[in-house]
C-alpha cells in the first residue's frame, strides 16, 4: 500500500481516545502520550506504518512560576515522516512546547508535539476535544529590555521627577535606561510613583 492508502487503513483501526489520565498537581484530565501509543501502535505494526522525527528548531529559556519556582519552558517545531512499506511518505509539522522544574522541558515538548501529529495525521477520535483557549498559565514577565513604549515613559517620568539619569543607571551598572530590564523599569517606577 502507497502512504495514502496505509494511513486510511491505520484511522480506520484506531478507535477514540478519552481523557483517562489525571494531572496530579492541578486535577485535570487528559490524553497522555501512553494512551497515544497503545492506540496506535497495534495498527502501525500492523500496516508497516513508521514515523520519523526531525527537530527542525528549539528555543529553551527559564520562567518563573506563581510560587516563584523557576521552570525550563521549551518549544520545538519537529516534523514527523509519516513511511508506508513502499517508501512513499508524507510529513507533518507540529509545534510542541513543555515546562518542567527539572531535565524533562524538552521531553514534555516532544510527547505533545508527536500526541499532536498523531491526533491531526490520524484524526484521531477523541470523547471532547477542548478548546486550547480555555487554559491560561499565570506567569511572571519574561526578564527582557524596555519596550518602546516603556521607554519613553521612563524618560519622560524621570525628567518630570528630575532624577539624575547617569547617576541612575550607575547605580544599576547599565550603560543606558535601554539596557535595563522591564523588572528593573517596574521596580524604579513603584518607588517614584509610592
Amino acid at each position: 500500500m502507497n502512504i495514502y492508502e496505509t494511513i486510511s487503513a491505520v484511522m480506520s483501526e484506531i478507535g477514540a481516545i478519552g481523557k483517562n489520565s489525571k494531572n496530579q498537581t492541578q486535577g485535570f484530565m487528559f490524553r497522555g502520550i501512553d494512551a497515544v501509543m497503545n492506540a496506535i501502535s497495534p495498527a502501525l505494526q500492523k500496516y508497516k506504518l513508521f514515523i520519523v522525527p526531525e527537530v527542525l528548531e528549539q528555543t529553551r529559556e527559564e520562567r518563573i512560576n506563581a510560587k516563584g519556582t523557576t521552570l525550563l519552558y521549551s518549544i520545538i517545531k519537529v516534523k514527523y515522516t509519516f513511511y508506508a512499506e513502499d517508501g512513499s511518505n508524507i510529513s507533518a509539522t507540529v509545534i510542541g512546547e513543555g515546562m518542567d522544574s527539572g531535565d524533562k522541558a524538552t521531553n514534555k515538548a516532544m510527547s505533545i508535539a508527536f500526541k499532536y501529529a498523531c491526533f491531526q495525521v490520524f484524526c484521531i477520535p477523541t470523547e471532547e476535544m477542548v478548546d486550547p483557549d480555555k487554559e491560561s498559565h499565570e506567569v511572571q514577565p519574561k526578564a527582557g529590555k524596555l519596550t518602546k513604549k516603556e521607554l519613553e515613559t521612563f524618560e519622560k517620568v524621570l525628567k518630570e521627577k528630575d532624577v539624575n539619569i547617569a547617576k541612575l543607571c550607575e547605580n544599576y551598572k547599565v550603560n543606558s535606561l535601554g539596557e535595563m530590564t522591564s523588572e528593573q523599569y517596574a521596580a524604579i517606577m513603584r518607588k517614584l510613583n509610592g
